[in-house]
């Protein structure tokens, strides 16, 4: 019973996240949502007390998945320079792909939540520092291996480095270019050198 409960909200976020990706939180209707998962409207209840803890929920799901993928580009034996650039040429490949489920949700619902939901807005600060402090530790390993040698503090520059890429995807959702994440891509190698 367990397992098909844990099964059937997981199925529900899955869902959502391609709507939400398309469309955003506000014009997602719970009975949109509970229509594209096929299970009854009572029984999203079941699985969250509200929208809003529901939306906690996708974004804590979209980070648990996407802090995973981030450990497994920084990892390795590469140097580490190479490891993230390495990790923003999957940022960028993954933002101009078609599949919903590779869109960034920081992007898409972060200015949207974050004035509906204190709980929203807080797992994406935690999701975002959580992202920062991965990039910090690969910037740190540079400066020791050499492949790195920005005197900019690993801190400073892990994000300042998110917050170019974060707004070079937001570019590339208002001019459909990808020029945004080249551009990126060039300040990003100057940033580490």
């Amino acid at each position: 019973m367990k397992k098909h409960h844990s099964e059937t909200r997981q199925h529900i976020l899955d869902v959502a996240r391609t709507l939400m990706t398309h469309r955003g939180y506000t014009s997602v209707g719970l009975a949109e949502v509970v229509a594209a998962a096929s299970v009854p409207k009572g029984s999203f209840y079941h699985y969250f007390k509200s929208k809003e803890e529901f939306g906690q929920a996708l974004l804590e799901q979209y980070f648990s998945d996407y802090l995973a993928t981030v450990d497994t580009l920084l990892m390795g034996t590469a140097p580490a320079a190479q490891r993230l650039l390495s990790y923003f040429q999957y940022w960028a490949h993954t933002q101009c792909s078609d599949l919903p489920t590779d869109k960034c949700l920081v992007v898409k619902l972060g200015a949207e939540v974050c004035d509906l939901s204190e709980g929203m807005r807080q797992v994406l600060d935690q999701g975002t520092q959580a992202i920062h402090a991965k990039l910090e530790r690969c910037i740190e390993q540079g400066l020791v291996d050499g492949s790195i040698t920005s005197a900019v503090p690993s801190a400073t520059l892990a994000q300042s480095l998110y917050q170019v890429w974060l707004g070079a995807s937001l570019m590339m959702k208002i001019g459909k270019r990808e020029t945004a994440f080249e551009t990126s891509l060039i300040l990003a190698k100057r940033l580490l050198s």
